[in-house]
């Protein structure tokens, strides 16, 4: 199902070579979504995240939770977990 939001959301994760080697980031600004994803699954909150990163807005770690979501429905991901 699509949703008129998500491509308005996933807009806001650019991938360009030249910043952080091709690796997804938000608003071209070198915060990678990785990285953002990893400070939220050890407990910060997007709060937390505004708060240390004032040009960041919530709608740009909504998108890396997008983002998450749709690169898991591209491929098949196959984790060991202990």
């Amino acid at each position: 199902m699509e949703y008129p939001w998500v491509s308005a959301l996933l807009s806001r994760i650019t991938i360009d070579p030249a910043i952080c080697h091709g690796r997804p980031v938000i608003r071209g600004l070198r915060y990678p979504v990785e990285a953002m994803l990893e400070y939220l699954a050890a407990g910060d909150t997007l709060e937390d995240l505004l708060k240390e990163f004032p040009d960041l807005q919530r709608e740009d770690l909504l998108a890396c939770f997008d983002f998450a979501a749709q690169s898991l429905k591209l491929k098949s991901q196959h984790i060991l977990l202990a």
